[in-house]
């Protein structure tokens, strides 16, 4: 019954301890430069825009699957928009958005790694200081970046997203974000 007992005590300390090498958890946060792509007129009157800065921030998880290959779910807080201006007046929409960005981690040694991959995300607010009809709720983005690990536990990494729908039904707008992050996983 003692070697029965110390079998299972083993076993589970070596399952949680694999466990724990295979799946980190952590939270990341860092700068959004943001613009949006597209047509920029509204009711026929041309605007430039510029980009925003802002920022995004959330929870992380890396699942180990390989030596070399990881699988990183986000749960993030992003900002996004741009500003408009024309000769007459100069406006900001910023939208923020429930980001659920998938990563395929490829690591090209014990620190760098490429990542890429899809982001869906969900209007929580919008913050425009003009009245235009309503964003879409939903956006669809392609992710590619680069990551290195500092430590076990610190990483930076820097993303490039592509917005691949369009922010509202009545505008050939999409967002294009640069995210710049540092991160700690637990």
């Amino acid at each position: 019954m003692k070697k029965i007992l110390l079998a299972a005590v083993l076993f589970i300390a070596t399952t949680a301890t694999i466990q724990a090498q295979l799946l980190q958890i952590g939270v990341k946060a860092g700068v959004n430069f943001a613009s949006q792509t597209g047509d920029a007129s509204l009711n026929g009157v041309a605007f430039d825009k510029d980009g925003i800065t802002s920022y995004h921030a959330g929870l992380v998880a890396e699942l180990k699957l390989l030596d070399k290959f990881s699988i990183q779910p986000e749960l993030l807080y992003s900002t996004q928009g741009a500003t408009y201006k024309n000769a007459v007046e100069e406006f900001k929409n910023e939208l923020g958005y429930l980001s659920i960005p998938v990563m395929a981690k490829i690591y090209l040694n014990n620190s760098f790694s490429l990542e890429v991959g899809p982001q869906a995300s969900f209007l929580l607010s919008n913050k425009k200081q003009f009245d235009v009809e309503d964003p879409n709720t939903f956006d669809f983005a392609v992710n590619a970046g680069l990551g290195v690990k500092l430590t076990k536990n610190i990483f930076l990494q820097g993303r490039y997203s592509l917005g691949l729908t369009e922010v509202s039904k009545n505008a050939d707008v999409k967002n294009s974000t640069v995210q710049i992050s540092a991160g700690f996983l637990f």
